[in-house]
């Protein structure tokens, strides 16, 4: 398991993805949820860089019972990125809204995303079945 703080996290997004994906639980997986991972905690870490206002980050992966738990805790202002609607991505390019896609990769991506607010942190769990 790992559950490891940084702080600060301006200029260390490369860093903490790459943290994510060094760690045991993660770095066995086939190189498709390899993928997969990857691509959804770049978006998720991205959307915290940019507009949560957040100085750190705390990151904890583990494995428990056959599902991946990623989760992204920091001290931002409060936004739930699951209580907006999906992007239509069926209307035409110069139609659509802008932001929500990249969340909206991660629950089709990821078999479960959770969101709360806690003791003033956002706190974003994604999890993945993996056996």
């Amino acid at each position: 398991m790992m559950n490891k703080r940084f702080d600060p996290i301006e200029g260390r997004n490369a860093e903490i993805i790459e943290s994510v994906m060094n760690t045991a639980e993660v770095s066995s997986l086939s190189e498709d949820l390899q993928f997969k991972i990857r691509l959804c905690v770049e978006e998720v870490e991205e959307n915290i860089l940019c507009y949560s206002g957040s100085k750190w980050v705390e990151v904890t992966v583990a494995i428990v019972d056959g599902m991946l738990h990623i989760c992204f805790k920091d001290g931002g202002i409060e936004f739930d990125p699951l209580a907006k609607p999906d992007p239509d991505i069926n209307a035409p390019i110069e139609m659509r809204q802008v932001g929500g896609l990249g969340i909206f990769i991660c629950k089709q991506m990821m078999d479960g995303l959770n969101y709360h607010f806690e003791n003033d942190c956002n706190v974003f769990e994604m999890c993945k079945k993996i056996q």
